[in-house]
Formats: C-alpha cells, structure tokens, sequence
C-alpha cells in the first residue's frame, strides 16, 4: 500500500522540481526526502526519479504517479475534513481575484460576515487568473475568483475544481460619435485599421479581439496595454484606440458602448478552489454565500 506522506513528497517534487525545495516547503532534511522517495519508488515497483545533472527528475512513471497522489491527498483531506460538517466555520480564507469579481460578488459578503460568521476571516488579494492559479498551486491561497470569455475558453489544471458564478456580456468602447451598428463582425470591419487597448496581465480580451477580428477578415492592431478599466476608457477618449467593456457598467463621457451580437462576447466568472479543499468549513460557507449571490 502506498504511503500518503511519501506521495505528498512525490507531488510536492512534481510542483517544485528540487528535493531541495521539498525539503524546505515542508520543513524537512534533502536526504530525508530522498530515502522516502526511493521507499515509494520500491511499494510502487518501478523507477519514479531519474538523474538530470546534479538534480533529479520524475520518470513517465513517476508523473503518472505524481498525478493520481494529487486526487489520493485530495480525497484524504476532504475524508478529513467531512467528519465535522456542521462545526460553526472559524478561520481565515485567502482569497485572490479580478477586481470585477471582488468588488461585485466579494465585498458584500465580507461586509456582512461580522455578523453572519464572526469567527471567519477573509484576506484578500487583487490578482488576474493566471496569477491566481499560481498562487492556488503555490497554496498560498484557498480561494480563487477567476474569469474567461465565452470566444476565448481558459482550461482549468486538472488539480484544481470550478464553480460558475455569473456571466456579463460586453460590448465595444469606442469614441463618443463613431458609433457604428452592425453584427459583431460588421462592427470590427468598420474599425479595421483603428489601434486597439488590451489588458496588460491577461491575454483573455486579446484573445478575443483577435478571434473576432480574424472571422471578420484582418489582424487586429494590439496598441497599448492597461490593466484598468478606467484607464481603458481614459485611453478611448483620449482618441488612442477602442477597447471591450463591460456592457452593464456606467461609462465615463467621450465613451459610446456598440453592442457586439452574432457573435456576443461573453465573461464567464468562477470560483476556482484546490482539489479536495471545498469541504473545509470555512471555504464551503464562503462558496456558498459567493454562489448564492451569484443566482
């Protein structure tokens, strides 16, 4: 029978790459790591580690393996966290997000939760969703709050499990008076040749517009980078590009939303939490009152 703690050292190997650094996540000797490795690699019967100059790597066999020990550890910790369901939820859940995200679906349950939880922290960060599936991995939070585009779909790794939270359609921001009516294809033929504004820390909206532009016959011409989307609209009025927002946001004057149909651009949001992990207290009521807001 396999060893759970040797399999957290062979998964911890697969997400760190050096037994050196396994050693020191988990507080713990080089050689240690190594001498229970190998003990793994003999219940398990085949090579799971192989020489790569002065480090190790895993074999074929010891990915595959690496893999199954994520779902193992998983399902142990949610066994482990499942025998005391009802315990009133106390401790602090990291979370990191997009803005959209925190300020619409996040902020008013932390605003309640004195009231509703007074034992349930929440800590929050500020980052865009490739930089959240960093952090998850890392496990330096508990929670994520990510996003994609209906014509731009992200894949999620297979160590982490999703939950829809809404959907918010987006249109066009361009020039107050160059607004332009048409199907989307028609509405990206008319601005062939206009600078266009992306995000600066997510290639979604990119992905997006270059999607569309492509079945609508030309390349988009990616000018500036901005992380805001207030200084997207500030850029759109300074006459310096046209850019996607949110269709149900207010905009600021000089800025005109073209609504974009056949095909619509959809943001899907998620709550994105580590496999296994949902199940502990104070997680499961924060994904609660997050999916129930969202319906």
């Amino acid at each position: 029978m396999l060893n759970n703690d040797r399999l957290l050292l062979l998964a911890e190997l697969a997400r760190l790459g050096s037994m050196r650094e396994v050693a020191d996540e988990l507080g713990t000797t080089t050689s240690t790591v190594s001498q229970q490795l190998a003990v793994l690699a003999k219940e398990a019967g085949t090579a799971l580690t192989e020489p790569d100059g002065r480090r190790v790597r895993l074999t074929p066999a010891g990915r595959r393996l690496a893999r199954h020990a994520v779902t193992i550890l998983a399902a142990v910790e949610a066994a482990r966290l499942d025998l005391d369901p009802s315990a009133e939820p106390a401790g602090t859940v990291r979370v990191a997000g997009f803005a959209t995200a925190i300020r619409r679906s996040l902020l008013p349950i932390v605003a309640a939760m004195p009231s509703r939880h007074p034992a349930l922290r929440v800590l929050i960060h500020e980052h865009e969703p490739a930089e959240v599936l960093q952090l998850l991995a890392g496990d330096r939070v508990d929670l994520g709050l990510t996003y994609d585009y209906n014509l731009a779909p992200a894949p999620l790794p297979d160590t982490v499990e999703a939950t829809a939270l809404w959907t918010s359609e987006w249109s066009l921001g361009v020039p107050a008076g160059r607004a332009v009516q048409g199907t989307a294809l028609e509405v990206f033929r008319h601005f062939e040749g206009t600078h266009w504004l992306v995000n600066s820390r997510n290639t979604a909206d990119d992905d997006v517009v270059r999607t569309v532009a492509s079945l609508a016959g030309h390349t988009p011409l990616i000018a500036h980078r901005a992380d805001s989307l207030d200084l997207i609209q500030d850029l759109i009025v300074a006459g310096l590009g046209i850019g996607l927002l949110p269709a149900d946001q207010p905009t600021v004057p000089g800025v005109t939303l073209v609504p974009l149909r056949s095909p619509e651009v959809t943001m899907r949001a998620f709550a994105v939490t580590r496999l296994g992990r949902r199940a502990w207290p104070p997680l499961a009521v924060l994904l609660d009152l997050l999916a129930t807001a969202a319906r």
